[in-house]
């Protein structure tokens, strides 16, 4: 990348690199309590969470993409499933003026921690009306998932390789 004569950097093309925001939605959300009224009672121990993240992108033009973020959070007590919370939460970017080998990042680092906030409080949301405390996710390192997929993709091609 270059500078610009304000110092900032632009692209090869001389573009202002920009990331743009053009929509958010709710795509999927699912709450279950499968053993309400039950499960709201109060316990000695608090229960256990198992939470999963993934984040997709899907290409809609040469600049514009489809980025969804799924978090999907478990609670049980001993055999007990207390609630299941899913939720698929889906932006639409705009990417331009970056160099071809910063999409990735931007979209599986940056698009989802633009949407993270919105799907926290979705899902906090959910659970609260759900008749449980709020279930306030801790923030998401989403430049650490990104190495690991990417570590994940070269292993995996590696393999694919020697076979």
């Amino acid at each position: 990348m270059a500078e610009n004569e304000n110092g900032g950097a632009t692209a090869g093309n001389g573009a202002q690199p920009s990331l743009n925001v053009l929509a958010q939605y709710v795509k999927d959300l699912s709450f279950e309590s499968p053993n309400a009224p039950n499960s709201l009672r109060a316990r000695e121990n608090a229960p256990g969470i198992n939470i999963n993240v993934n984040v997709n992108a899907n290409p809609i033009s040469d600049t514009e993409f489809d980025v969804n973020l799924t978090i999907s959070a478990k609670a049980g007590a001993d055999k007990d499933v207390l609630f299941n919370v899913e939720l698929v939460y889906g932006g639409v970017f705009r990417v331009s003026g970056f160099p071809k080998e910063h999409t990735l990042p931007i979209l599986f680092i940056e698009c989802p921690r633009l949407l993270f906030p919105f799907a926290r409080q979705i899902i906090a949301e959910a659970t609260r009306n759900g008749g449980f405390p709020p279930l306030m996710i801790d923030p998401i390192d989403f430049a650490q998932m990104f190495q690991a997929r990417m570590a994940e993709e070269q292993a995996r091609a590696k393999v694919q390789m020697s076979s």
